[in-house]
């Protein structure tokens, strides 16, 4: 449930939503820029090798939303941007604590860290 303002678009907000989470899914368990440190430079040679998670990676995502006008604009609307990826890695990470009981604070979370 997101607090988002007044919607003027329910399916393009319902898309960007659902966007703005696939993002945060993707912070918190593959995103991850390497670096060599003998170079200082980023391993990855662009986005050609750079996993990215987009819709057809993840199951059905249901999203939903106040549509409570914020009384500081004068149409009630705010931007959605990336509103939706907010708090989206901490429940992950929390979900994965709970589950093993291992906190990890270092994203992506990876094997590597659960072991």
């Amino acid at each position: 449930m997101f607090d988002v303002g007044r919607i003027i678009n329910p399916k393009t907000a319902a898309s960007q939503l659902r966007g703005a989470v696939v993002m945060g899914i993707g912070m918190a368990l593959s995103e991850q820029a390497l670096i060599d440190p003998r170079s200082g430079r980023t391993m990855s040679a662009g986005l050609d090798s750079y996993y990215v998670p987009v819709h057809a990676d993840i199951p059905p995502i249901d999203v939903d939303w106040l549509d409570e006008p914020d009384r500081t604009m004068p149409l009630g609307i705010i931007g959605l941007g990336e509103v939706g990826m907010t708090g989206v890695a901490a429940a992950i990470a929390n979900a994965v604590y709970h589950a093993t009981g291992k906190r990890i604070r270092d994203l992506p979370i990876t094997l590597d860290k659960l072991l």
